[in-house]
């Protein structure tokens, strides 16, 4: 189940940006970001357990993907699409009609998925990643306004917002 990510969910979510990132969020960032009306955070749960995450920065008509993580073990079940494209519903919903995000260039998965949801490829930050040092390639979602906040690629996620 996808839904909006709440306080109790900051230490899971902190424990999947430790074990899988390089440079991860605090607690205290997240909780700071969660809190932020600028952001909007997502949390896929699966019998109770938070499985993963995903965080969206809201610019104007924009949105910046800053975070999207699923645990390991459940990975390769759709789990992380599911997440990006909540988030976009949720962008158009809010009158973003453009999407940004930075993704580890050997990240063939996540660069396939995005792809998959509209993403091309218009950049790169070179090293931006460290341990181990990469590039990040920069992909955009650009559309036009959708004020229902449809989804164009698939049927809408549901998810509860409690």
């Amino acid at each position: 189940m996808i839904r909006r990510m709440r306080e109790a969910d900051l230490a899971a979510a902190a424990e999947l940006e430790r074990l899988y990132f390089s440079m991860p969020w605090s607690g205290r960032q997240l909780k700071e970001s969660l809190e932020a009306p600028e952001y909007l955070f997502l949390a896929a749960e699966e019998q109770g357990k938070v499985v993963g995450y995903a965080g969206l920065l809201k610019i104007l008509d924009e949105g910046n993907i800053t975070n999207i993580v699923v645990e390991e073990a459940y990975r390769g079940r759709g789990i992380g699409k599911d997440l990006t494209r909540a988030l976009l519903a949720e962008g158009r919903r809010e009158g973003m009609h453009a999407f940004t995000l930075e993704v580890r260039a050997g990240n063939a998965a996540a660069i396939h998925v995005y792809e998959s949801l509209g993403f091309v490829r218009e950049g790169v930050r070179r090293r931006f990643y460290e341990h181990p040092a990469e590039d990040a390639l920069i992909m955009w979602k650009r559309e036009g306004e959708s004020p229902s906040g449809a989804l164009e690629d698939g049927p809408a996620i549901s998810y509860s917002s409690d």
